[in-house]
């Protein structure tokens, strides 16, 4: 479900970052690249979240 949540938030922020940079650039807003970009974005946070953070190991003693 975090992945879910990962992705739709890239989605989101990602068009909202594409359009407001196209207006200010001059430029056309593209949706479909704006898609791609925040949804490969969201992959990348999802491995750096992944490989990044150590595991807990259990280091308790019975």
């Amino acid at each position: 479900m975090r992945y879910i949540l990962v992705l739709l938030w890239s989605f989101l922020l990602g068009q909202v970052v594409g359009y407001i940079g196209g207006a200010l650039n001059g430029g056309t807003y593209d949706f479909m690249l704006t898609t791609i970009i925040s949804l490969i974005t969201g992959v990348i946070i999802i491995l750096i979240g992944q490989f990044a953070v150590p595991k807990k190991e259990n280091t308790r003693v019975q």
